[in-house]
């Protein structure tokens, strides 16, 4: 697992670097199509996806505590969270896209849907994670699962400021 959370923070690593890239060379055009976004629900999809990561932490905790119930309640709400991530990404997608913002707009809406979508998968995997150790919770299950799901959390930690917020 570790080795796949470290690949995957090189990859979006790189990912950052080269929006950081295109926006230094059209700062007017990153700008105008920031404004298009919505902050407060990037805002809210920050504050639901750290929550969710608190209950996986929680999760770890009663884990090893043998409070295996507990545990897999924890999990539980942090898939619910995860899930409701998932709809307010959609939605807000929905709504861009009936803007006609579309990834072929210009650059800045094609590294927004890039990378959101991109980190939108990671979250659906982490998801199925959860799940399955949910189904098969042990403390190797759930520690490894919740250093994934984290870095779901320190992607988005890092992508929401850099998309919605940095001008």
């Amino acid at each position: 697992m570790w080795v796949l959370i470290l690949s995957e923070l090189l990859v979006f690593t790189a990912f950052f670097a080269l929006y950081a890239w295109q926006r230094a060379a059209d700062t007017a055009l990153f700008d105008a199509s920031q404004r298009e976004l919505d902050p407060l629900m990037g805002g809210l999809n920050t504050l639901v996806l750290l929550t969710s990561g608190l209950c996986v932490a929680l999760a770890v905790e009663a884990t090893s505590a043998e409070r295996i119930h507990r545990a897999r309640q924890w999990l539980s709400a942090s898939m619910g969270l995860g899930g409701v991530f998932c709809v307010i990404k959609v939605v807000e997608y929905a709504d861009k896209l009936a803007a006609g913002l579309t990834p072929e707009t210009n650059t800045f809406f094609g590294f927004y849907y890039g990378l959101t979508a991109f980190h939108f998968a990671h979250v659906l995997f982490g998801l199925g994670l959860l799940a399955l150790v949910t189904w098969r919770t042990s403390l190797d299950n759930v520690e490894t699962a919740a250093a994934f799901w984290h870095l779901v959390d320190l992607i988005w930690i890092l992508l929401y400021p850099l998309v919605y917020l940095l001008r």
